[in-house]
């Protein structure tokens, strides 16, 4: 008997062997292993669901990045906060323009700077936890746009020859009711804070940040309003070259700056695993064995299994201040996301990519970060929110700061 079991182990073991090797042969030998080449820190991964946040996700953590570089404290900033504050003035704007501008759940990182300077901010269990209020585990906006969006719509194109300051009563009800109420004052490690005494004391200067783009619709060297709908509260971002761009990216990273990125993520390179490469698509349908006919007609999920399979050695177009130029005009390159870049790694060709914060939770291979190549975000920034400390000095010359 026990001989039986000796031998039944031995099978199990055997065949375990086996399967172990089998699976290791089906991996997939191109995938990307990435060496970390400077790391800094931040906060933990959150997940915005089913909202449109990503602007306020991004941004909380990069003034949470910024607050944990200069004081070493870690802070878990209210992303509701901003929300409330934010689509009220959102409402504001667009009944003052009769309905003329866009009402939607989009932003930018400018919309938490402002919120920030104008009505400061709280931690989070300050305000009920995202999608508690209506019985969700996390955001769900659904139901919560379905009536903002007519509610302010309504207001907008009234034909009263007058309105009354009432609509905005039952607009802040409804922020109120499915994100909270933003709180006049609150406990926090023993003391009492409203919020503006509360971001004072969070130990950053909120006049120290700037926006960065690359465009040449407008001159080098000097500030414009991004024309992209989330846009709304027309902030100026300084125009730099596409090359001294991407050095203040680099600058800032190694000088243990983050940066608050918005850019366009519907590209066929951007891949729900982590990975985001400017895939020259000429190339990679050339070398999946098909023609570029065969190559269009393929669905997203078929492309991206073609690029997942290609790996690292996926081919990239040269990103160039024209290719940007053209695909901004023609609508290519569009305003889709907000993420975190806070550091760089490269793989085992020598490619270096940014490590990249994402706010879906811990998707992906890389537990909610994304490996983005230098040439992705230099194709796909639309703007970037920073610390004007981290710019070169050089480029702070040019730029008057």
């Amino acid at each position: 008997m026990k001989r039986i079991v000796t031998f039944a182990l031995m099978a199990i073991v055997v065949v375990s062997a086996g399967a172990a090797k089998k699976k290791e042969a089906s991996k997939n030998q191109n995938k990307p292993v990435f060496t970390v080449v400077k790391e800094n820190p931040i906060t933990s991964i959150k997940d915005q669901n089913r909202s449109g946040t990503c602007w306020d996700y991004s941004t909380i953590s990069f003034f949470e990045a910024e607050i944990l570089k200069a004081t070493g404290k870690t802070y878990d900033l209210c992303e509701s906060f901003v929300a409330n504050k934010t689509y009220m003035d959102r409402a504001i704007q667009v009944v003052r323009y009769h309905g003329d501008c866009q009402f939607a759940q989009g932003g930018s990182a400018e919309d938490v700077l402002a919120t920030m300077k104008k009505y400061g901010i709280c931690p989070e269990d300050a305000m009920p936890f995202p999608g508690s209020l209506y019985g969700d585990s996390l955001n769900n906006f659904n139901e919560f746009f379905s009536l903002l969006e007519p509610y302010v719509a309504a207001v907008a194109k009234s034909s009263a020859k007058k309105i009354s300051s009432q609509w905005k009563v039952g607009l802040q009800g409804i922020l109120d009711a499915y994100l909270g109420k933003c709180p006049e004052e609150f406990e926090y490690e023993g003391k009492t804070y409203t919020p503006q005494k509360f971001v004072k004391s969070l130990g950053i200067n909120l006049d120290d940040y700037v926006s960065i783009t690359s465009y040449t619709h407008h001159p080098f060297y000097t500030t414009f309003a991004v024309e992209v709908q989330d846009n709304w509260r027309f902030p100026l971002s300084y125009n730099l070259p596409m090359d001294e761009m991407m050095q203040v990216i680099d600058n800032a990273v190694n000088e243990g700056y983050t940066i608050a990125w918005g850019g366009d993520v519907s590209e066929d390179g951007f891949t729900r695993k982590g990975l985001a490469y400017a895939i020259d698509t000429k190339q990679t349908q050339s070398l999946a064995g098909s023609d570029m006919a065969k190559w269009l007609k393929l669905d997203k999920q078929k492309k991206t299994n073609i690029i997942d399979s290609l790996g690292y050695k996926v081919p990239e177009v040269v990103a160039t201040q024209e290719m940007r130029q053209e695909r901004f005009d023609n609508w290519e390159l569009t305003d889709d996301h907000g993420m975190l870049i806070y550091g760089i790694a490269k793989d085992q060709a020598g490619k270096e990519y940014y490590m990249v914060k994402n706010s879906w939770g811990e998707s992906g291979d890389y537990k909610g970060i994304w490996y983005m190549t230098k040439t992705f975000i230099a194709a796909n920034t639309m703007d970037f929110l920073i610390n004007k400390n981290a710019i070169p000095a050089n480029i702070r010359k040019k730029l008057g700061l």
